[in-house]
């Protein structure tokens, strides 16, 4: 029983520190991402269901919030529909991305590859550029196969996990 115990204490002690084995430390990563992504995909619906509109009132899961939130959504248009599309992933980028650094910084990662302005630099850098690839291709599945804007924001999540890791795990900080 106290070996149990110990092994327990021992992978407990690395998910509340730095100092982790490598997977313990993806699952972190994992963790941290599933944060900054619920952030991001929180900001981005709420400001387009309320702020700046991006949903299809009469289409899939589109639909389906709005209904269940009983919302008055206004017919858009696809160019209005893609440019709120884009402000709304902007605005949700700059919260989630708080967010991601300071788990990163704090709890995945050991920060001091670089110097903190050019850590922050190459982390800002990253994620602008994972959210310029995912939203690029969110446009494309909205413009190209008329999907919903909720299939679209799926395809920029994908696209940012993948580009945010490996960067992140390999330019950004110390493994």
């Amino acid at each position: 029983m106290t070996g149990a115990w110990t092994r327990w204490r021992g992978l407990l002690r690395q998910f509340l520190q730095r100092e982790a084995h490598p997977l313990v430390q993806f699952i972190k990563y994992g963790i941290a991402g599933v944060v900054a992504t619920g952030t991001h995909i929180l900001v981005f619906f709420v400001l387009a269901l309320w702020v700046f509109p991006a949903m299809l009132a009469d289409t899939g899961v589109d639909a389906w919030l709005i209904n269940l939130l009983d919302i008055d959504m206004p017919e858009l248009d696809a160019a209005t529909r893609q440019r709120n599309f884009i402000l709304n992933n902007v605005i949700a980028f700059l919260l989630a991305n708080v967010v991601a650094y300071g788990l990163n910084f704090y709890w995945v990662f050991h920060p001091g590859r670089h110097r903190r302005h050019v850590e922050i630099a190459l982390f800002l850098i990253v994620s602008a550029i994972s959210l310029v690839v995912g939203v690029q291709i969110g446009v494309v599945i909205i413009r190209v196969f008329h999907a919903t804007t909720t299939v679209a924001q799926l395809g920029n999540i994908i696209a940012a996990v993948m580009i945010n890791y490996v960067c992140r795990k390999f330019i950004i900080f110390k493994r």
